[in-house]
């Protein structure tokens, strides 16, 4: 494998000429990719120059103008891997790939200087890459955050349901979806989310493209939240779950991931998927019991020289 067979690009449109039909034919396992890189076509494909949340039609924005970087490893006109890079700061995101392709990739990254600060990959790919990181440049890798990712089975209501409703967010609910996007970032410890969201980048943030559920009581009282991803490839993601602390055990959250899978499945989904932290056995049992059946282990590296933070609660992994 020649390094020089991965093939990196700003243009998200080329990008997706080339490796789109190769991310589209494992939906469940190329989740992030398939979300990640259409929020990047469809900012980059608006043609009055600026998209509602500051993003220009060549891709850059005001408050990010760096753009996102993306690579596909192609030979003989066939793509077998990919990888996208939101920043310069942020961890490659990467497919699948063999110990072999993942040293091209070293090799070619390092041949070119540039920076990589970590990886983010199903386990077995993210660790060949964080291997063949350290070969080449001295990088030491560092485990940040574990994740399972699930796949719906057969969608199972749990027993007994909670009473209330599912309840489609709108307008008149932002404050209260806000709030609660940042208590769950604070939760998951993802602070680039809440910068954003504390500077009024709401579009900015991973929560801007999707589609959000209440859980409801009788009486109206919001008690929980899910969200959605927009179907992409057949697929969609539900992404996050969040109930506040003094509301948990009750099947709040149970009864709003149903809804929100429900809602993805009448939408034509083919594949429903969603990440836990394995830490949290109370959440993993119950998605199980919902039908979601684990489908494989998500591992992020770091390779920054300082001691890494504590690792945090898991979210889903970077974009």
């Amino acid at each position: 494998m020649r390094p020089d067979d991965w093939h990196l690009t700003e243009d998200v449109h080329e990008y997706l000429a080339r490796a789109g039909e190769f991310l589209r034919s494992r939906p469940a396992l190329h989740t992030m990719h398939l979300t990640a890189t259409e929020k990047h076509r469809a900012n980059a494909g608006l043609t009055n120059g600026t998209s509602a949340n500051g993003t220009s039609a060549n891709g850059t924005s005001s408050r990010h103008p760096e753009p996102p970087v993306f690579g596909r490893l192609e030979r003989d006109g066939e793509v077998h891997a990919a990888f996208y890079q939101r920043a310069s700061t942020s961890p490659l995101s990467l497919t699948s790939v063999t110990p072999e392709q993942a040293d091209a990739l070293a090799a070619r990254l390092a041949d070119l200087g540039h920076p990589v600060h970590g990886v983010s990959a199903d386990h077995d790919a993210s660790t060949a890459f964080a291997e063949a990181w350290q070969r080449r440049t001295g990088a030491e890798p560092v485990v940040t955050t574990r994740l399972h990712l699930y796949r719906l089975g057969t969608l199972t209501p749990q027993d007994p349901f909670p009473e209330g409703r599912g309840h489609l967010v709108g307008e008149r609910d932002r404050e209260q979806l806000i709030r609660w996007c940042r208590e769950f970032c604070v939760d998951v410890g993802e602070q680039y989310s809440i910068d954003l969201i504390d500077a009024g980048a709401w579009d900015d943030s991973r929560f801007g493209d999707r589609n959000f559920t209440f859980w409801q009581t009788p009486d109206g009282s919001p008690v929980s939240m899910a969200a959605a991803t927009s179907i992409v490839g057949g697929m969609v993601r539900v992404d996050p779950v969040y109930t506040p602390a003094h509301l948990r055990g009750r099947g709040y959250a149970g009864a709003v991931t149903v809804e929100a899978s429900r809602a993805a499945l009448a939408a034509g989904a083919k594949e429903v998927v969603l990440f836990t932290d394995p830490g949290n056995p109370t959440s993993n049992a119950l998605y199980q019991r919902l039908g979601y059946v684990r489908l494989t282990d998500f591992t992020v590296y770091d390779f920054s020289s300082t001691a890494p933070e504590p690792e945090p609660e898991a979210g889903p992994p970077p974009a």
